[in-house]
């Protein structure tokens, strides 16, 4: 048995994440070994997001807020959480989320979701869609707007 204490996780700040979306991660589910759940610590300094407004298609994420009240932005709106609010983000469009830090002080969110692949995720805001693959060389992310009709490019199909 493997085991973590997140009390006081070591963050990781990817430096190429955008002004906005610098937040702090903590990834438990690598570390334990696990292939059918993720896990992460998430922190946000003031102004921060953990990522765009999106919906995945394969996967279910759950939030718990575990210090700080950040801003949840989901399909009927906006509101402030508070520390122990759980949020349940279902497989399709109604479990769009965003989550921001529009505070002063620091937040803290343990995030987990089942893991699935091949997945998809819709980003709405800039109509985008991300395959994600499990080997990652076949990972992609496009413009609605680019997509071509399903024969495009095969063999008698001209």
């Amino acid at each position: 048995m493997q085991k973590i204490n997140i009390e006081a996780p070591q963050f990781e700040y990817d430096p190429d994440d955008p002004e906005g979306y610098r937040a702090g991660l903590f990834r438990l589910g690598p570390m334990l070994s696990a292939d059918q759940l993720g896990a992460s610590v998430y922190e946000l300094p003031a102004g921060e997001s953990i990522c765009p407004y999106h919906y995945e298609h394969a996967e279910e994420e759950w939030l718990l807020v575990l210090h700080g009240t950040p801003t949840l932005r989901h399909p009927q709106g906006s509101e402030r959480l508070a520390p122990w609010d759980v949020v349940c983000f279902p497989p399709n469009a109604e479990g769009a989320h965003k989550l921001t830090n529009e505070t002063t002080q620091a937040v803290r969110v343990f995030m987990f979701s089942t893991l699935r692949w091949p997945a998809a995720t819709v980003y709405p805001d800039s109509d985008k869609i991300a395959i994600w693959t499990a080997g990652k060389a076949d990972d992609v992310i496009v413009h609605r707007s680019s997509g071509v009709d399903y024969w495009d490019g095969e063999a008698g199909a001209d």
